[in-house]
């Protein structure tokens, strides 16, 4: 059984030693632990410590953002035949001590896609900015509507990937990738489970390159959200966007026709009909964007699951090809 530890960093080289130091090479059903840094740019000695440590180092020339940093780790992860993966940061916030006990859900087969949460347990909520921590449970409460299960916390990137589940990621986002995952994989029906943690709330060295600025961090992961919401739920998200547009004009046709019951004519307020008209007319050319968006969706579907049971294969002779079989962590069957 193959632990590959992941992480993404980014000018990290005040705490990059001292975490890739931490992680426990010993773990109860793992034969191997491979530690694999994905340098996102950095222009201080983070790579350099990082390959001093004994990692696999993947550098960016330049910084492309957290979620391309996730891919590139995915990517490198599957070549070195990971039967499970863990995210975490490089900047010292979680506890490698936890791993174990990340994995553990995966390793009994219980779970496939296993999250680290902050705010499950609420004798473990760290201390953060009041604005932060309301950002926290907005996301997750969203997320926990769209996906229609509970989520407590979808935003910390310590997490554990069983094979079945890193094997069915296709994501696109740049700048970030956690909510992206919890929705790509619910959708899926992968599994999930969230486990409690202690984490420190603020960064011992620096600030967080993504979260610096929480409009920016709000803006674009909603932007995140709502594209993954529309690629996976066409019809439902193209619904409510028509069942707006249609509302308007029905609000706008209704006052146009208390005018004619108060006055006898529709003067002075004739636009009222022409506009209500447009709106509906819009409410329901999006309505046919979202059953056409619908039929595709049952493309993508398909091809979604081809890709995977492609990748399956791939990562099958690349083990067969490699060192011998090992058994595939986490409760999902392999593809025939």
């Amino acid at each position: 059984m193959k632990l590959v530890v992941q992480m993404p960093a980014l000018n990290e080289e005040a705490s990059i030693g001292s975490v890739l130091a931490s992680i426990p090479r010993q773990i109860p059903g793992v034969d191997e632990v491979v530690l694999l840094v994905v340098d996102d740019g950095s222009t201080d000695r983070t790579a350099e410590l990082a390959r001093a440590a004994g990692a696999v180092v993947v550098s960016h020339a330049q910084n492309r953002g957290v979620g391309a940093a996730f891919r590139t780790g995915l990517a490198k992860a599957t070549e070195l035949d990971a039967d499970i993966i863990v995210t975490m940061d490089a900047d010292g916030q979680f506890n490698p001590g936890d791993i174990p006990k990340l994995i553990a859900p995966v390793l009994n087969g219980e779970a496939d896609f296993v999250s680290a949460s902050r705010f499950l347990d609420p004798a473990l909520v760290p201390e953060m900015p009041p604005a932060k921590r309301w950002g926290n449970d907005f996301m997750a409460r969203w997320v926990s509507s769209i996906t229609h299960k509970r989520f407590y916390d979808v935003s910390c990137g310590f997490r554990a990937y069983s094979k079945n589940a890193y094997l069915r990621l296709n994501l696109l986002g740049n700048f970030t990738y956690t909510h992206e995952v919890f929705l790509t994989l619910a959708f899926a029906d992968v599994p999930i489970r969230e486990v409690p943690v202690v984490v420190r709330g603020v960064r011992e060295h620096g600030k967080s390159r993504v979260a610096s600025n929480l409009f920016h961090y709000g803006w674009r992961t909603a932007s995140i959200i709502l594209k993954t919401y529309r690629d996976y739920r066409p019809l439902k998200f193209f619904s409510k966007i028509a069942g707006g547009l249609a509302g308007i004009g029905m609000l706008l046709l209704l006052f146009l026709l208390s005018v004619k019951i108060r006055t006898g004519g529709f003067f002075p307020h004739k636009w009222a009909g022409f506009a209500g008209a447009a709106f509906l007319g819009a409410g329901g050319g999006v309505f046919l964007v979202g059953i056409v968006a619908e039929m595709l969706d049952r493309i993508r579907t398909s091809a979604d699951e081809a890709l995977f049971r492609i990748r399956r294969v791939e990562a099958d002779v690349r083990r067969l090809l490699g060192s011998g079989p090992r058994p595939p962590a986490g409760s999902g069957s392999p593809a025939p």
